[in-house]
């Protein structure tokens, strides 16, 4: 199969590829999570709804998200009914896949001087190799970096995975009035992913930034806890976005440079699990807490998890790397 790839990357070392081309292809991998994203989350956005109409509470609508985070941490394929969203992200996703495997190479990271790459002739992992998969994870500084971030993250995707209920029963809003929220949040995280974090990154080390997004997350937490209505929770969502989006950028590229060229595939889909890790988790705990104790107690659960990670991150701190995170 390594022969079949040959020729689409024959004469362009990805060390030596050229600015124009790295740009082009940065270009073509935000537009395809753009457009996987917004089919993704067109069909979030009417479930909930759908959910309610079918008689569904909140405890039940956490067992089906949980149903869905497993699925999807399995990797397998869900096949639901046909809605109009559902086709129109299917043909969305196709042409993603199709213009991935045509336009972008098969490698854009250069080897490193200290990358451990398998000797040549040596025995080659399988890819279902868990051993070798949970080896990485062994790696110096790994186990700490992945455990921040999926602490950090925990509480966020509590609130998240129960959001289209807390706007339904807590916000009182309607369909429409929610799609305009999720795309003012969808609108925050582009600027600043695409704007914001690179130009802090170039005046700040990760370890600056990561503590930021914590020590944020936990102001936000406060907040959360006294929300009583949808415009106090939109003047929280860009700390929030910020936060989200500086812990996720900042712990990948920590993660992605403790691992050699050969083990970046694998450690950026190790960083993808923690989403649907959080889906697994996340909805039934979710669903339980809010029924329990309310909103609020989403607000105290992030102020809670993160002042520890905090404290965690200020004890000893992260390993210091002279690249910037990109």
């Amino acid at each position: 199969m390594q022969g079949a790839r040959a020729p689409r990357d024959q004469g362009q070392s990805p060390g030596r590829m050229s600015a124009l081309g790295r740009s082009s292809v940065i270009l073509l991998t935000y537009v395809l999570a753009a457009t996987e994203l917004t089919c993704l989350f067109m069909q979030f956005s009417v479930v909930p709804y759908l959910s309610r109409k079918l008689g569904l509470d909140s405890i039940a609508f956490g067992y089906l998200q949980t149903t869905f985070g497993v699925l999807q941490l399995l990797g397998g394929p869900v096949f639901g009914r046909i809605q109009c969203p559902a086709i129109l992200a299917a043909l969305a996703t196709l042409l993603g896949a199709v213009l991935s495997f045509t336009c972008i190479p098969a490698s854009t990271k250069g080897a490193k001087t200290d990358a451990q790459a398998p000797l040549p002739g040596g025995p080659r992992a399988s890819v279902f190799d868990l051993k070798a998969i949970a080896s990485l994870l062994r790696l110096p500084d790994v186990p700490r970096i992945f455990l921040v971030k999926v602490a950090s993250n925990f509480p966020t995707g509590l609130f998240m995975v129960m959001f289209s209920i807390i706007s339904m029963d807590f916000f009182q809003l309607e369909a429409a009035q929610a799609g305009y929220l999720m795309s003012f949040f969808g609108l925050l995280q582009m600027v600043t992913q695409g704007l914001v974090i690179g130009q802090l990154s170039s005046h700040f080390s990760e370890e600056a930034l990561l503590r930021a997004s914590v020590l944020v997350f936990i102001v936000v937490g406060l907040a959360m806890a006294w929300m009583s209505s949808v415009f106090h929770f939109c003047l929280l969502v860009p700390g929030l976005v910020f936060s989200l989006c500086t812990l996720n950028v900042v712990t990948d590229s920590m993660l992605t440079k403790a691992v050699s060229t050969s083990d970046t595939g694998t450690m950026l889909g190790l960083c993808a699990s923690v989403q649907p890790l959080l889906r697994t988790l996340g909805p039934t705990v979710g669903g339980l807490l809010y029924r329990s104790f309310g909103v609020p107690v989403f607000g105290h659960v992030q102020v809670a998890i993160n002042t520890l990670v905090l404290l965690v991150l200020w004890r000893k701190p992260m390993p210091q790397r002279k690249d910037k995170v990109r």
